[in-house]
């Protein structure tokens, strides 16, 4: 089975007057392969996938499977609330050699519990890829019920779950009704401790977008069990996985990246540059954490 497991970046993607700033993207891989990372998200929702067009999200799948060429897992978000939609972007991800697809629960329309197995299952059906569900109802506003989640994980190519429900136990009912392989990755940085407590296997990160080698730091001494050093990195990351998400992550992201050289802090609407008091909090949190002098 696939090794997917410690620090996923939910990968940002740069801009610059408008359009992809494929350079940065490059020196974002690079970087992250040097600092440790175990694997990239491509183009997810950190990575602004509502507003990047059609061909730009395909684009930057098959040019960060081409940087990477191998070293780490590529995971590529190919979600959407319309299956023919979503299904094009897998297709293209299978195609650009991804490892895996996130793929996020439809969202806005709402469907039932039968509806997302349907759902699911024309995905499945149609490629070979390996899926992670993205069960976010703060957002999709619909759940992946346990049953459900128990359903999808017999189909031999449903292989775990980014788990945003932000509810500890659900980590551990899943692990009952779905079996220790399924690979449950939180979506909460700051719970990240707990989660992995409970069964988990890493996270799918904003805040390792700013602080890699921190959170694969935390990352394998949390999956060690080495509770005094993840401890240690938690209390050391723990201001700027709130500073983060103080407005939109991808913006607050992208600023702290701007702060590092790594790249402009350019979003595309309706996001909009963070405020000067968010500024100052993350700048704040990376001080804490050893990213700023």
């Amino acid at each position: 089975m696939l090794d997917i497991k410690g620090s996923i970046p939910a990968l940002v993607t740069p801009f610059r007057d408008g359009k992809v700033d494929w350079e940065a993207l490059e020196r974002l891989v690079e970087w992250h392969i040097a600092e440790g990372s175990d694997g990239l998200v491509a183009v997810g929702t950190t990575g602004e996938s509502p507003t990047v067009a059609r061909d730009e999200h395909k684009d930057i799948i098959r040019r960060v499977v081409g940087q990477v060429r191998g070293r780490i897992p590529v995971i590529a978000g190919t979600g959407s609330n319309a299956t023919a939609q979503s299904l094009d972007m897998l297709l293209a991800a299978e195609a650009a050699g991804a490892d895996a697809a996130l793929i996020v629960t439809p969202y806005y329309n709402k469907p039932n519990q039968a509806g997302l197995l349907a759902h699911y299952r024309v995905l499945h059906d149609s490629s070979n890829l390996p899926i992670i569900l993205y069960n976010i109802p703060g957002r999709s506003v619909i759940d992946i019920l346990p049953d459900t989640m128990a359903e999808l994980a017999r189909w031999p190519r449903i292989i775990g779950v980014k788990d945003a429900t932000g509810s500890m136990e659900r980590v551990s009912r899943q692990r009952a009704l779905c079996g220790k392989s399924f690979i449950q990755l939180s979506a909460e940085d700051a719970a990240a401790l707990g989660f992995n407590a409970h069964g988990g296997r890493g996270c799918i990160s904003v805040t390792a977008n700013v602080a890699p080698r921190l959170c694969a730091e935390f990352q394998k001494a949390s999956l060690a069990e080495d509770l005094e050093r993840a401890r240690d990195c938690q209390d050391r990351l723990l201001p700027l996985h709130s500073a983060v998400f103080l407005e939109p992550p991808a913006a607050c992201v992208k600023y702290a990246l701007s702060r590092l050289g790594h790249c402009l802090e350019d979003t595309r609407l309706p996001l909009t540059p963070v405020t000067g008091e968010t500024r100052q909090a993350i700048d704040r949190a990376m001080e804490i954490a050893g990213l700023l002098r």
